[in-house]
């Protein structure tokens, strides 16, 4: 079961990411063999693939 959905919006927590701290939008959801979810995020300009539940965490409907 993923954590995320699409259209879900995200924080990135990757220091290795140009993407990191920013909140972007979930765009797909991929499961992988082992039963996780791993998300594409997509950012205002760019968007990470690939990425864990555990780096994502849901942004503050606030902030919009």
């Amino acid at each position: 079961m993923s954590e995320f959905e699409k259209d879900d919006s995200v924080v990135l927590s990757d220091e290795h990411s140009e993407f990191d701290g920013q909140t972007g939008t979930v765009t797909q959801v991929m499961e992988t063999m082992f039963g996780d979810a791993t998300y594409t995020v997509s950012f205002e300009d760019g968007q990470e693939q690939g990425v864990p539940a555990d780096q994502l965490s849901a942004a503050d409907e606030d902030e919009e």
